[in-house]
């Protein structure tokens, strides 16, 4: 069975909001929040008490109408709830399913067809890190799990960026040589905006297409951390208005073709 491919263009999402599928007024609060996905979480944000609660409660709310794309995070291969969320999340309406823990290529083709969904690969142990370029294959986007991975690295909980930074860039380089979208993890800070605001755009730098979020307040401050300056646009403007075909002078430097094409996508996530 051919793997299903994502009907809508995950290369502009900027946001992914995670709430606990269990929490029926934080679904309400997200249906107004703007972000650019919801994702129902079947998985850590929910008490193994409440598994069957929130699972039900994911397909009631994948049912009705969202502004924006849904996504249900089940529960990793080897739990007993895994299989039960396979056939609830092939039986929704949601537009993706988000898979915990991808270590292979195989674990998340097998999601990818039992659910006949695109499939958001979430890359969070050293063992998934390491076939993130065969993971990227068969998905339609990753999605660093940057918690999961200190703890898998076994880092210091104080632990900074900088130790996971190569798995970062792994994520990414694997994530573009396949032709799909990269998204960094989440800022675990509920009232430290100026730190979300730096990790956010420490993110679009290394190459992400947008962040992970786990508070509706983190949005409006992640879409303009992932989104160009005025300054970027005005030159990504003057580079394509400029170019006349190969190699040329732009001002004081020398431009060609893959710099006009990098100019283009700026427009394109600015919007045109």
């Amino acid at each position: 069975m051919a793997v299903a491919k994502a009907k809508i263009d995950l290369s502009a999402v900027r946001s992914l909001l995670f709430l606990p599928a269990s929490n029926p007024r934080a679904i309400a609060k997200a249906r107004e929040a703007g972000a650019d996905v919801v994702v129902l979480d079947l998985e850590d944000a929910v008490k193994s008490e409440d598994k069957t609660v929130a699972r039900k409660a994911a397909l009631e709310a994948c049912a009705s109408e969202w502004p924006m794309a849904v996504a249900i995070r089940v529960n990793g291969v080897g739990t007993k709830w895994h299989s039960l969320d396979l056939d609830a999340a092939a039986r929704s309406k949601a537009n993706f399913v988000v898979v915990p823990r991808a270590i292979s290529a195989h674990l998340v083709r097998g999601v990818a067809e039992a659910v006949n969904k695109p499939v958001l690969a979430m890359i969070e142990t050293a063992a998934g890190v390491l076939c993130a370029a065969q993971i990227a294959d068969v998905c339609a986007a990753l999605i660093a799990g940057t918690n999961d991975l200190r703890a898998d690295l076994r880092l210091p909980l104080d632990a900074t960026r900088e130790p996971i930074s190569a798995s970062l860039q792994m994520i990414v380089l694997s994530a573009r040589a396949a032709g799909i979208a990269a998204f960094d993890g989440v800022f675990n800070g509920l009232d430290d905006p100026d730190a979300f605001r730096k990790e956010a755009e420490d993110g679009r730098r290394l190459g992400f297409d947008g962040k992970s979020l786990i508070h509706p307040n983190q949005i409006d401050p992640c879409h303009k951390a992932f989104a160009p300056s005025v300054d970027e646009v005005e030159r990504a403007k003057a580079l394509v208005d400029a170019f006349q075909g190969g190699a040329e002078r732009f001002g004081d430097e020398m431009i060609e073709r893959m710099h006009i094409e990098a100019a283009q996508r700026v427009l394109d996530r600015a919007g045109g």
